[in-house]
């Protein structure tokens, strides 16, 4: 491996992050509509822009009529805290962890509103059983596990008449893997993954079981302003057509206009889907057949299809040698931001949704053996 010949042709972009992600190909911030900026977001030009946002939001993602979708503060973690503190507590709480971001659920539902929830873990790569899950409590679990590559293979295993609601983070996954909206009530997501939006904003969608949780039930802690979607007993209606609790960030709302704009050009989430299912082959194929690295996935059934986590397995690596491999790579700007996540296990993480191109992929394969062999080799 040391004798590796160095690269002669880099990647066209080399921004393989895991949020915030590449920029959609052709990407031109010249092109937004900018008559939104120094304006009032409640201004009619506001309200008419972010409901665009929500609409192209359910086209896209084939989202059904009477399920609300909202533009929240604070990313996915905002929508997801908001979802949580404003409906749990009516019912006892399964949590569903085999990454960092689910592990942080459990935190929030064990140690901050202290519901003592029944927890079901699988450590990174791995899924926990999900056949084992009650389904007459609340459901929180991650559908695609950002920091691990490990992703809910389908909905198969969320009945249909359940009797809790279902709270989906699926930040890393939406827009890129089949949602299944009969077996999801909350789903979450922030728009800086898949479509490379700009970051700060969350995404909140609701069926018609959590709209009735919010009428029908009040925790017993108090709520903060930015998480109340309720008054008198009924839904704010207007925060599911643009009236948004807080202040956006309207260039981050163009700027995510504009990604879905591209997105429902191709044809919507399938073909987003099928572009981050090319990039993740091209990476796997890598990896089949380089003997110094390995899915971190361990069930090819339940592999990521955007947030590919990699493990060295050379015995001439250690803990250090991702973190290397990253460095030495954003120095030839042949990779930027690939290392594994603080909290995961060391190794290496590459986006392969569907804002990169499978060329930059194919690029990228053999700069990553052309780094490795430097880094055992010194």
């Amino acid at each position: 491996m040391t004798d590796v010949t160095k690269p002669g042709t880099l990647p066209a972009r080399p921004q393989f992050s895991s949020g915030p992600c590449a920029k959609r190909p052709g990407w031109d911030p010249l092109k937004f509509n900018l008559d939104v900026l120094g304006r009032s977001h409640r201004a009619k030009l506001g309200k008419a822009r972010l409901k665009l946002a929500i609409d192209l939001t359910r086209k896209v993602l084939g989202v059904p009529d009477d399920y609300r979708i909202g533009i929240v503060a604070a990313s996915d973690t905002g929508a997801v805290e908001m979802a949580m503190w404003s409906m749990l507590g009516a019912r006892p709480v399964t949590t569903i962890a085999w990454e960092s971001f689910g592990e942080g659920w459990v935190t929030d539902v064990a140690k901050q509103l202290k519901l003592n929830p029944t927890v079901l873990k699988a450590p990174y790569g791995e899924l926990p059983d999900l056949g084992t899950v009650d389904f007459a409590s609340d459901v929180i679990f991650t559908w695609n596990g950002t920091t691990s590559g490990v992703r809910a293979p389908n909905g198969d295993w969320i009945p249909a008449d359940r009797e809790g609601l279902t709270f989906a983070d699926a930040t890393s996954g939406a827009f890129a893997q089949d949602l299944p909206w009969d077996k999801l009530d909350v789903t979450t997501f922030s728009w800086q993954k898949v479509l490379g939006g700009e970051g700060g904003h969350g995404v909140l969608i609701l069926s018609p079981r959590a709209v009735e949780r919010l009428e029908t039930y009040t925790p017993a802690w108090p709520l903060p302003k930015i998480f109340r979607m309720t008054k008198g007993g009924k839904l704010i209606e207007g925060i599911f057509v643009g009236e948004t609790i807080n202040t956006p960030s309207m260039l981050c709302v163009e700027d995510y206009i504009d990604a879905l704009e591209w997105a429902d050009g191709l044809g919507g989430w399938k073909a987003l889907a099928a572009r981050a299912d090319a990039n993740a082959a091209a990476l796997n194929a890598w990896v089949e057949k380089t003997p110094w690295i390995e899915n971190l996935a361990v069930d090819p059934a339940t592999r990521s299809n955007t947030s590919v986590c990699l493990k060295i397995t050379d015995p001439r690596a250690d803990a250090e040698t991702p973190k290397k491999i990253a460095s030495l790579l954003e120095k030839e700007n042949a990779a930027l931001d690939i290392n594994g996540y603080r909290d995961a296990p060391a190794g290496l993480r590459i986006w392969c949704g569907a804002t990169v191109e499978t060329a930059d992929i194919e690029a990228l394969t053999p700069w990553l053996d052309w780094a490795f062999a430097q880094v055992v080799s010194n």
